[in-house]
């Protein structure tokens, strides 16, 4: 660690990490009352419990973002932070709000849309928080040297900030209700929040493998291009059922296959700059962190995406189990372990603990990867067999999910495996002390 402000980040992990043990607990519990449905449900109903769930998910890795461009700019750019106490202020606003949304919904205050529930004031924090963070890293990079990671994180940051401002459009009619919601929804996961993930991966690759500043920005540029041209109109494939004009059927079907090409150029990126790098870094956990990060994505995002984007498909498969195994895999690879990637790289020498134990840190990794692959794969499972029930056959919907109780049960089994994994990263991060590295043996005269 070369700059005093990059322990700003440190405060940011923290919090990330809370959260994310939150949100796979949330999550575990949720895939019980898929087994068990009157499981708390006069406590917390389960539309609550799926809440909490997924805004944990989604301010926690938040968090993450924030903290990662608060550890990498200071380096990039060669100057301190602009404002260390304004990261601070921004933190703080950002943890009352989701106090706030958790105490909202809980006692059923709540917006009502899908991943935008948080009440109206959340929201406004959340910009606030958001126009601090743009100002703080902006004059950062432009009082010091600028790089190809730089702008592109914060050409993804700005454009994620400025999306936000579609939270707080909700029209009567409903068709346009769901394009607004998809400008947020969409264009956050399949759009800026790939450049976010490719700036963090370039700059983990760049200090992990040696390989020149050149040729990581070539590969950066390619992939925010093609990121870019299939996530804005790939948008469409969520505007081919909610009432849009027939010619959404075609452009989202064509734009979002190309969506596959940004993930695939991340996964060859990683690959070929630790092929070609002359580094043996000593930190293993984050590289496989990032290597998996690439390759889960791609899976997840790129191949579980494209089974059922065409028109054709999505006509028979949208609202199934097929959706949610793609979005955990998704999820997961994209940005989940992205994150806990710069984590495990940052980490250490926030605390002053490198070189560390990585054992538990790499266990973690294939426990939790396993969990969400096993998820994967029985969720998709299950979901044909509902298509095949509901939408071709015509069964009713609940006589379908009693048909489905035994992959409900394995989904749950995989969950508490990634719980699991989740909880030993964490202790992982936090707990484990330096690696005792033993002296070597002491030569005698003569040797």
């Amino acid at each position: 660690m070369k700059y005093q402000s990059q322990k700003v980040a440190y405060a940011y992990f923290l919090v990330a990490m809370a959260l994310f043990a939150i949100q796979v607990l949330g999550g575990l519990l949720a895939g019980w009352i898929y087994v068990s449905p009157n499981t708390l449900s006069e406590l917390v109903p389960f539309n609550v419990v799926r809440m909490l769930h997924t805004n944990a998910l989604i301010v926690w890795l938040l968090l993450g973002f924030f903290g990662a461009a608060y550890y990498l700019v200071p380096e990039e750019s060669e100057r301190e932070l602009f404002s260390v106490r304004l990261a601070y202020i921004q933190l703080a606003i950002l943890v009352v709000g989701t106090l706030g949304a958790v105490v909202s919904y809980l006692v059923g205050i709540h917006g009502g849309r899908e991943f935008l529930e948080q009440p109206l004031w959340v929201k406004f924090g959340i910009l606030v928080a958001a126009v601090i963070f743009l100002v703080n890293i902006s004059m950062t990079v432009l009082a010091g040297r600028k790089t190809a990671i730089t702008n592109i994180l914060l050409m993804g940051l700005w454009l994620l900030s400025l999306l936000w401002i579609f939270a707080f459009i909700n029209p009567d009619n409903l068709s346009l209700d769901k394009m607004y919601w998809w400008f947020v929804v969409h264009l956050w996961v399949e759009a800026t929040w790939e450049l976010v993930m490719a700036a963090i991966l370039g700059y983990l690759m760049l200090k992990m493998t040696g390989v020149d500043r050149e040729v990581v920005e070539k590969w950066l540029y390619v992939i925010v291009a093609t990121a870019l041209f299939s996530g804005i109109l790939g948008t469409g494939h969520h505007f081919l059922w909610i009432g849009t004009p027939g010619y959404w059927q075609w452009v989202g079907s064509i734009f979002s296959t190309f969506e596959v090409i940004p993930f695939f150029a991340m996964m060859s990126f990683a690959f070929v700059m630790v092929w070609k790098g002359r580094k043996n870094h000593p930190n293993k956990a984050a590289l496989l962190w990032s290597l998996g990060a690439s390759t889960v994505a791609f899976f997840g995002a790129g191949v579980w995406g494209f089974l059922h984007t065409l028109h054709g498909v999505n006509f028979y498969t949208h609202g199934t189990q097929i959706t949610a195994a793609h979005g955990h895999l998704a999820f997961y690879g994209a940005y989940v372990a992205m994150n806990l990637a710069m984590f495990s790289y940052a980490m250490p020498q926030l605390r002053g603990r490198d070189p560390y134990n990585q054992v538990l840190n790499m266990a973690s990794f294939w426990l939790m990867t396993g969990g969400m692959a096993f998820m994967t794969f029985v969720l998709t499972f299950a979901g044909t067999i509902q298509t095949h029930m509901q939408r071709i056959v015509g069964d009713y919907y609940m006589d379908v999910q009693d048909q489905l109780g035994l992959f409900y049960m394995m989904r749950f089994g995989a969950g508490a495996a990634v719980v699991l994994g989740a909880l030993l990263f964490i202790y992982s991060q936090l707990v484990v002390r330096r690696e005792v590295i033993a002296p070597g043996p002491i030569a005698t005269p003569g040797e």
